[in-house]
């Protein structure tokens, strides 16, 4: 049997590194951070468990990688969906109503992740973290900001604030009230990005996240493999 090409071990890694993704925030969701072991995530994304500290240093990185991963995706699905726009302003409404609704439907996620952050090593300087910090300073700019060194920490530490508002235990506040004031600080209309549903104050919590840990499905899996030379590299 010739051995696989370059291509193919990258792409083996790359999925196996969004499964573990994947199962992280599943676990994570259904039974909170402490309840979550690194051996019950690679036994979810069907890996070896030796694999995942090839990856990953610990825990808490891959968390909060996977969550960064799970929050430029949804942001990334809230700015390009149909009708796609390039106005400034709707897309900030839409950016404010993905992170907000993010907060509203994976509570229990986000709030494992702001008290993740908390935590001497902060913000984890992951890929997924750095697309989110392209997504949220690519808004800024749209939105009309004349200093992005100053306007995007800013937008950051507003929607920061908003989501921690929203998942603090017993006293949080509502969407709806951390949504009109984002809008008012940001000058925007209630009826732009995605008003809530006065119908389903609950949101709609979508179960299945493959879209947003989305890989190749054409791609041959060899879990072996891919442990082997993880381990050689």
């Amino acid at each position: 049997m010739s051995p696989r090409s370059a291509s193919v071990n990258e792409e083996l890694r790359r999925r196996s590194r969004e499964r573990l993704l994947q199962a992280a925030v599943e676990l994570v969701s259904e039974r909170g951070y402490e309840a979550t072991t690194l051996g019950d995530i690679a036994d979810r994304a069907g890996s070896a468990r030796g694999l995942v500290s090839y990856y990953f240093p610990g825990k808490r990185q891959l968390v909060q990688s996977a969550v960064h991963r799970l929050m430029h995706r949804t942001l990334e699905e809230a700015l390009e969906r149909e009708p796609r726009t390039e106005d400034g302003r709707e897309r900030m409404a839409r950016a404010i109503d993905g992170i907000l609704g993010l907060a509203r439907d994976r509570t229990v996620l986000m709030r494992q992740h702001m008290a993740g952050l908390l935590q001497a090593e902060g913000f984890v300087q992951c890929p997924e973290q750095q697309r989110l910090a392209e997504l949220l300073r690519e808004t800024a700019a749209r939105h009309g900001s004349q200093d992005l060194d100053r306007d995007y920490p800013m937008l950051r530490s507003q929607l920061m604030g908003a989501v921690y508002s929203m998942v603090l235990p017993n006293v949080p506040l509502p969407l709806t009230t951390l949504r009109a004031e984002l809008f008012a600080r940001y000058r925007l209309d209630w009826e732009q990005g995605v008003p809530p549903d006065a119908e389903a104050p609950g949101g709609r919590c979508d179960t299945d996240l493959s879209r947003f840990f989305a890989t190749d499905p054409t791609t041959p899996r060899s879990e072996g493999h891919e442990g082997h030379e993880g381990q050689s590299k």
